[in-house]
């Protein structure tokens, strides 16, 4: 089954039973987007997830593939030719030939780190930390057939675009999952969640200027008053298409933390996604922001 669109789950952290909705409550959590990357140490790499851990992050978010044989393992799809300077797609491939390929650096050089499978990052991970698992829509059962194998079931939070489709996978497959709607703008469907036979547990939100209907404090303090969540990020995938009204990584880091990072957390976001985590968390804590 392949859906198509941006999802993730999330691991919580300090092991099962854990409820999100609680924990949310004592600090803001911060997630690594596609753990810590740079240098020689490539995105997607249970390497990068542990500098990630290192740097202080609550959550750590990764991207999750199919294999021609049915195998899932950690990668992008579509970034074959960035992430590995190959001209093929991963997907085709047998997952004992994928095991043997290695990522390139910034450089284009090859690195000594190799793509990881499902089933090791969950272990590796699991009880330690926040996980958010990107791409759960292309392979819906088998994902949650590994959670289910490694003893991870209750710790799950999936989230995406809003069909039919998402939501039928959920009311059949998996309703016991916590929920997040990925929604741009506006928020029509809170009502109507809210009403049906799913575990939804608050919104991840899009806005192009800080003025948003989405981004004010009206939204989130209603949508805390219905004991829902909200998600931001920081990050950025192109500076054309802003996520959060220009307060991103980018202007923390080239006008100021304040504006960037501080605004976000002043405004009662639950949820930090970011490429910085360690400025993050450090600028956090420096200020008092971190916990609530």
């Amino acid at each position: 089954m392949n859906i198509g669109q941006h999802c993730v789950i999330i691991v919580l952290k300090w092991g099962a039973q854990m409820n999100l909705l609680e924990k949310s409550k004592e600090n803001i959590i911060v997630v690594a987007h596609r753990g810590a990357a740079g240098g020689n140490i490539p995105c997607n790499t249970i390497a990068a997830y542990e500098i990630a851990l290192k740097q202080g992050a609550d959550m750590i978010e990764a991207d999750v593939s199919c294999s021609a044989d049915g195998k899932l393992f950690l990668f992008h799809p579509g970034m074959e030719r960035p992430h590995l300077n190959k001209l093929m797609s991963l997907k085709h491939k047998k997952f004992s030939s994928i095991q043997k390929t290695k990522y390139v650096n910034y450089d284009n050089t090859p690195t000594q780190f190799g793509i990881d499978s499902f089933d090791d990052f969950l272990e590796q991970f699991k009880g330690r930390c926040f996980i958010n698992i990107d791409k759960f829509w292309g392979n819906p059962e088998k994902i949650y057939q590994a959670v289910k194998r490694h003893g991870m079931v209750d710790q799950i939070l999936v989230k995406s675009k809003l069909n039919k489709n998402v939501t039928g996978i959920l009311e059949e497959l998996c309703p016991e999952l916590p929920f997040i709607p990925i929604v741009s703008e506006e928020h029509p469907s809170h009502e109507e969640l809210k009403k049906m036979n799913i575990n939804y547990i608050g919104a991840e939100v899009l806005f192009e200027k800080e003025d948003s209907q989405l981004a004010s404090k009206e939204f989130i303090d209603m949508m805390h008053r219905d004991g829902k969540l909200v998600w931001v990020n920081s990050i950025i995938y192109n500076y054309k298409e802003q996520l959060s009204g220009g307060h991103s990584d980018d202007s923390a880091l080239t006008v100021s933390e304040d504006y960037g990072w501080g605004w976000l957390a002043d405004r009662g976001f639950d949820f930090i996604q970011t490429d910085w985590t360690m400025m993050l968390v450090d600028y956090l804590k420096r200020t008092n922001r971190y916990y609530k």
